[in-house]
């Protein structure tokens, strides 16, 4: 039986990392519904989205005809990567190293690159549905990535993983045809910063398990991990901005 303390990290990690992806690919399907129409907007996205699942339901049952320790050790090996670069990215921007990201500038950038697209607006946009169907599938690939992942840690996490990105799936959807506009209040780096501690957790967690390592206390050491990396982060946020702050006054110092 797989127990709780993989099944409740897993399904608040894919949901959390979906809706990061979510939030970015309904920018830009907004963008296109508002310049180029709703008809080739729904298309593009609805085709991207049954394209996803497909895969999903594909490589999903192929997991099982791979030893455990072998899939563990190299999705946790690719899970680490992943989130210690969502990790690195929201300690960079909230140090104030990097700038945060602004879906309300990023809408207005692509409702006036789709203005100035060629194509007919009658009927079915073609512009529209490409548009729609790249960001959806461009996105739609790291939560397939996720989702994936976190399902081949351990026997029966799959459905909980999918069921946390669906439910991403429908919050977002369900907030975008009630606003038609841009989540740009949705904290995201906050959003990135939780889900890069739980992705780097759950990836150090599986490249120990498939190395055969004994994890202390078993399973209840994946909440450990998550507390680890989020007391790493939170005091690298601080020793970011202070050499940030350094460089900066150097910098102005020699200009002077």
């Amino acid at each position: 039986m797989t127990s709780w303390t993989h099944i409740g990290p897993t399904v608040v990690a894919a949901f959390l990392a979906s809706l990061v992806e979510f939030v970015e690919a309904l920018t830009v399907v907004l963008a296109v519904g508002v310049v180029r129409g709703w008809r080739g907007a729904l298309v593009g996205s609805g085709a991207a989205t049954l394209t996803l699942l497909a895969i999903i339901a594909l490589l999903g049952p192929l997991l099982t005809r791979i030893p455990l320790d072998t899939i563990q050790l190299a999705v946790g090996v690719l899970l680490l990567l992943f989130g210690m670069r969502w990790l690195r990215k929201a300690i960079l921007r909230a140090s104030g190293i990097i700038a945060m990201h602004d879906e309300a500038s990023i809408f207005a950038e692509q409702e006036a690159a789709l203005r100035q697209m060629e194509g007919s607006r009658g009927g079915l946009d073609t512009v529209a549905v490409i548009a729609a169907f790249k960001i959806t599938m461009l996105e739609g690939i790291e939560v397939v990535f996720i989702v994936i992942a976190l399902g081949a840690g351990g026997k029966g996490l799959l459905i909980p993983a999918s069921l946390g990105a669906l439910a991403a799936l429908l919050v977002v959807v369900a907030v975008g045809a009630a606003v038609h506009r841009p989540l740009s209040r949705v904290p995201e780096n906050t959003l990135k910063f939780v889900v890069g501690v739980l992705l780097s957790a759950f990836g150090t967690f599986w490249v120990g398990e498939g190395l055969g390592l004994t994890w202390p206390g078993e399973d209840w050491s994946i909440p450990g991990l998550i507390a680890g990396f989020l007391v790493v982060a939170l005091i690298a946020v601080p020793i970011a901005r202070a050499i940030r702050a350094r460089r900066t006054g150097l910098m102005a110092r020699d200009a002077a």
